[in-house]
């Protein structure tokens, strides 16, 4: 069975952030994002979602249930994380496609997952990854 190039990389590269360290991208994100809710949608957590328990999108959802109650502001918010997202979903997407080669060529024995990935390309194979892989670690800010 022939595997897919794009589609095992871009999950790999996924999987790969998902689970990078705290601190790292993923982090920065989630904690973006749920400052951006937290504050936009001040009144309307309390006053709609208090009693609902976090996780699993159930806070989003209660949002989205009361979102003929909700403020403009709210509203803004809950759009603006959504277009961080979209930008961080392509900043995965720019990342799988650049460092496909390397990620098959370095790191293809590599289990993804808690960072596993990004230390391969990142820390083992630094000095080897090409050029175009190198530069979108750099436009990303992997760093």
């Amino acid at each position: 069975m022939q595997k897919s190039p794009d589609k095992g990389v871009d999950q790999r590269v996924a999987e790969s952030l998902e689970n990078l360290p705290e601190g790292q991208v993923d982090q920065r994100v989630a904690e973006s994002l749920v400052t951006t809710i937290e504050t936009g949608c001040e009144t309307e957590l309390k006053s709609y979602c208090s009693q609902v328990t976090p996780g699993e999108g159930r806070i989003i959802a209660c949002l989205y249930s009361h979102n003929d109650k909700i403020s403009g502001r709210c509203e803004y918010a809950l759009y603006d994380a959504a277009a961080q997202l979209e930008r961080f979903i392509g900043t995965l997407s720019y990342l799988a496609q650049e460092c496909n080669n390397d990620l098959e060529k370095y790191c293809d024995s590599v289990r993804a997952g808690e960072g596993r990935l990004a230390e391969c390309l990142l820390e083992k194979n630094r000095d080897k990854i090409s050029n175009r892989c190198s530069q979108a670690i750099k436009d990303t800010g992997l760093e």
